[in-house]
């Protein structure tokens, strides 16, 4: 999938689900959103977003559950 490819199908996730109510909902739009984003660097920038000043797993990530 091309970066422009990439960039459409995020934007075309947050369109179509972003305004669904639950923070659970909005949890799984962001996470499908970087998933398409980021290929095969999900798991690092997931690791690395949940890193902190306490070390690893400072901050959670949440996958949500879909609409």
């Amino acid at each position: 999938m091309s970066d422009e490819e990439k960039i459409q199908a995020a934007i075309d996730l947050a369109v179509k689900y972003g305004g669904i109510d639950g923070a659970h909902h909005k949890d799984w739009v962001i996470d499908q959103m970087v998933r398409v984003l980021a290929g095969e660097k999900y798991e690092e920038i997931v690791r690395e977003a949940c890193d902190g000043e306490d070390g690893a797993n400072t901050y959670s990530w949440e996958v949500g559950i879909a609409p």
